[in-house]
């Protein structure tokens, strides 16, 4: 047994009398020597520590990276579930590995692991991410939406209001809450009660739970409506990548298109300016329970405001790529999307400075670099268990 575990079981026998069963299982050895060997560390010296949910995810790969970037003590947490491709969240995951942040292979639903992680490590700010993704999915799919986005969910604010002092919670929204809005902009005070998708309702969901642990135990909460979000590194379900795929493969793109051929429109939104929304929003988040600061409860959109149909979208995306994109309209079914996205951001701007900066073109542009960084030269040096795989 090295040292640093050796340490972790001796601080855990002192606190819980089975801690030779916990370090072992759910947690393996070499997982719980790295979350305690990590916040450890002073990190920047502020005593912030940080625990990401999802953090082989997308987004979550992205604000850990930027976290890690500034000195801050991350741990991650992931399922690794096959929804999409694993080996992108395997590499992701590698890649956080190589800059000092530790990503444990973990189901919030896992009560008992999860507050083993919590007693290995005090952490100050919960950014959670870790959801089931995907609007199309939850047709055919809807219990892992309720598993994975309002029973972990709760399972993970449950280990929160447990942990003293109590860490402040920043979540991912959606604008999917929006539904059927026919109000444009979206506006934060907009009516969110007609979700159109099985996925809008759990994350409804989310907000609202959310609400009570800020309500009952003063738990500082924030959340954060995220608008169609691309990028580097970004999932392959979603429309950037699986038309890049396809145009790399001289496959058609299905494009939808609602009634009387009305275009689909998107608030394209580049995650980094995403990640930027969301560490404003860890920063300026006052404690959880502190009685000289009172904790608050806030959603915020995060957009980019400029919308662009998706046929825009991928006579941008096939120019940069320098290939020719094979269109096939087709009507939009009863899948649970809208037709069109846009965000109001003024709480946003006054309340965190968000401001973002990228445009379509360039955001595409940093896209097309990685994906022929990661992909080869020819787009087509896929993992194995990308090789064939459609997205819903």
């Amino acid at each position: 047994m090295c040292a640093t575990v050796a340490f972790a079981f001796l601080w855990l026998r002192s606190a819980q009398s089975t801690a030779v069963v916990l370090l072992i299982h759910p947690l393996s050895s070499k997982s719980a020597a790295s979350v305690y060997k990590t916040c450890a560390s002073s990190g920047s010296g502020l005593g912030k520590r940080y625990l990401v949910t999802g953090a082989a995810g997308f987004i979550g790969f992205h604000a850990s990276v930027q976290l890690r970037s500034r000195g801050d003590v991350v741990v991650g947490l992931d399922n690794f579930n096959d929804y999409y491709p694993v080996s992108l969240k395997r590499a992701r995951a590698q890649v956080l590995a190589s800059k000092g942040v530790p990503v444990v292979d973990l189901d919030l639903n896992d009560q008992e692991a999860l507050q083993e992680l919590f007693r290995l490590c005090s952490f100050t700010h919960v950014l959670h991410f870790a959801a089931q993704a995907g609007v199309r999915y939850a047709a055919r799919n809807p219990f892992a939406y309720v598993q994975s986005n309002i029973a972990a969910s709760v399972a993970l604010m449950e280990a929160m209001r447990l942990q003293k002092p109590m860490p402040v919670l920043v979540y991912a929204s959606s604008s999917s809450v929006y539904g059927l809005s026919k109000r444009f902009p979206f506006t934060e005070d907009d009516r969110v009660d007609q979700p159109a998708s099985l996925y809008a309702a759990t994350k409804r969901s989310l907000e609202l739970l959310s609400h009570t642990y800020f309500n009952i135990y003063k738990m500082s909460v924030t959340g954060l409506r995220f608008f169609t979000v691309y990028g580097p590194w970004g999932r392959p379900d979603m429309s950037v990548m699986s038309f890049a795929r396809n145009i790399v493969d001289g496959k058609p793109i299905r494009v939808f298109q609602g009634p009387n051929n009305t275009e689909l429109a998107r608030d394209f939104t580049y995650v980094g300016d995403i990640v930027n929304g969301v560490l404003a929003a860890l920063d300026t988040a006052p404690p959880s329970a502190d009685p000289k600061s009172p904790p608050s409860y806030r959603l915020f959109n995060l957009g980019n405001t400029q919308v662009h149909t998706v046929s825009e979208m991928v006579e941008t995306l096939q120019d940069l790529m320098g290939m020719k994109a094979l269109v096939k309209y087709q009507p939009l079914g009863a899948t649970g999307d809208v037709l069109r996205t846009n965000a109001n951001i003024t709480a946003a701007h006054e309340a965190l400075g968000y401001t973002p900066q990228t445009n379509l073109r360039e955001g595409l542009q940093e896209f097309v670099k990685w994906y022929f960084d990661y992909y080869g030269s020819d787009g087509k040096k896929r993992p194995a268990d990308e090789v064939g795989y459609v997205p819903d």
